[in-house]
């Protein structure tokens, strides 16, 4: 969705890069109580976004609510993407959001059509459902009820403890559908978590989320990525957060070492050279150049130290490489409340 895919011709000088011809943008806002943030409101031409056939993820639809993510993580996948809409990776991703308004009148739409195979529909892939905007547009409720009235199964991946207010939402979704849950929790050292997620909820809190979904039936899923060299891939720091994990009632784990793109390495090595200078040399040879991923080396010597003490604290453990089932599956299996799983969860 670029901004000159939309139509409306007043143009506005003074806007933002990409925003001049306010081409379906309803409009902008500033409120007191997200100091510091603009949301540009928008009318969305599509809800559902088809995955291109080689990318490896077991899913082939996503729905992004927003793009641009309150959560500001350091190393987050997606900052490369707000570039697309001639805004920055850094600042501009964490503080300037778009909002699709309409996103669940599009996607009842779009599920409508005679050719919609009921695939699994994924939230929280590329910017989090649950970020702070979603505190004031309310776009989750709707989506869930949409997809669950279709027929449509549906797995969400997020940070934000405001997916506590659907709670009730997704029990009863789930007794239609399959509905998969995981919460991404990286940081377990509090300073850290500030530090390089500073628009998160504090780890505790996200662990308790974990709990209060799994007291509901769902086999919750916890993302323990990125693991970062030399910061977090000790055995006291992953002994420590597989202990808080499985204390959270969480089901299985899913890890893998950090990955940097070209769209959010810049920013990372900023914060690692203000926060830890004395790392860069390892960083610079870990990720040298174009590198995103970790040398495999490293991604062995990971998996030797942490898939020994996931088991140990009685957790599934899967690497990000290996953590799904074929593509093909059009029906994951998850724990529902009312029903038990057929098959594996995919997150």
């Amino acid at each position: 969705m670029r901004w000159q895919g939309q139509t409306l011709e007043d143009t506005d000088a003074a806007a933002l890069p990409g925003l001049e011809n306010r081409s379906g943008i309803v409009r902008s806002v500033t409120t007191p109580e997200f100091a510091g943030m603009t949301f540009h409101e928008v009318l969305a031409k599509s809800a559902l976004n088809h995955v291109p056939g080689e990318s490896r993820m077991p899913f082939s639809w996503t729905i992004n609510p927003y793009r641009g993510c309150s959560h500001a993580c350091v190393y987050c996948f997606a900052r490369g993407t707000h570039q697309y809409l001639d805004l920055d990776g850094g600042g501009d991703f964490d503080a300037q959001i778009v909002v699709k308004t309409n996103v669940a009148e599009v996607l009842q739409r779009e599920l409508r059509r005679g050719s919609w195979a009921h695939e699994t529909v994924a939230l929280g892939t590329n910017t989090d459902p649950y970020q702070r905007a979603e505190g004031r547009y309310r776009l989750m409720p709707e989506i869930i009820r949409t997809l669950a009235a279709s027929g449509t199964p549906m797995s969400i991946l997020t940070k934000g403890t405001l997916i506590r207010r659907d709670v009730p939402l997704l029990v009863e979704a789930a007794k239609s559908v399959p509905v998969d849950i995981s919460m991404s929790i990286a940081m377990y050292d509090d300073a850290l978590q500030r530090a390089i997620e500073p628009g998160t909820p504090s780890t505790q809190a996200r662990l308790d989320t974990v709990r209060a979904l799994a007291d509901e039936g769902f086999r919750v899923g916890v993302f323990l990525m990125p693991v970062l060299p030399h910061l977090t891939d000790s055995v006291h720091a992953i002994d420590n957060a597989l202990q808080r994990i499985r204390a959270s009632g969480a089901d299985h784990v899913i890890y893998g070492a950090l990955h940097l793109r070209a769209g959010v390495k810049p920013w990372f090595m900023q914060w690692l050279e203000r926060e830890h200078p004395e790392l860069m040399s390892s960083y610079r040879g870990l990720y040298p150049g174009a590198a995103a991923d970790a040398p495999k080396a490293y991604r062995q010597w990971l998996a030797k130290r942490i898939k020994p003490l996931i088991r140990a604290h009685g957790l599934d453990a899967r690497h990000s490489d290996d953590a799904y089932p074929s593509r093909k599956l059009t029906k994951p299996a998850v724990l529902t409340p009312a029903a038990p799983p057929e098959q594996p969860t995919l997150f």
